[in-house]
């Protein structure tokens, strides 16, 4: 009972946000930001599962496939990214992939939320970098 409330409560919330356009006063969640820049690591041949392994590597994050995947779609909606579904090389077989490129907006609302960090961070080092 309790497990359906809490998704009610989920899906309404998620009915909400898929109004697509950002507040130009919100920035990127932690996880949106990863997304993107393991996305424009991994250039022109971003698919999903290169781009899931870059988070694990680079980032040290199990990442599930439900959330990846959700991610990708919102911030597809918000239009921070975009994809071409490609055939597999000759020799392969199997369904065409998806492959993912930061969109020039995706690209402002990195390089703002950097911007926010790094004048957070200012000042800082002294104090994080003691153990």
């Amino acid at each position: 009972m309790i497990a359906g409330a809490v998704y009610k409560v989920y899906h309404e919330v998620d009915i909400v946000d898929s109004g697509g356009d950002v507040s130009r006063n919100g920035y990127l969640g932690e996880f949106e930001q990863m997304v993107l820049l393991a996305i424009l690591q991994g250039g022109e041949d971003a698919n999903a599962l290169q781009v899931r392994r870059e988070l694990e590597t680079s980032a040290g994050r199990t990442v599930t496939k439900g959330a990846f995947y959700t991610t990708l779609d919102r911030l597809e909606k918000k239009n921070f990214l975009t994809w071409k579904a490609r055939v597999p090389d000759e020799g392969r077989r199997g369904l065409p992939q998806r492959h993912f490129r930061v969109t020039p907006q995706g690209l402002d609302e990195l390089r703002k939320s950097r911007a926010a960090l790094v004048n957070l961070w200012r000042g800082l080092d002294e104090v994080l970098d003691t153990a």
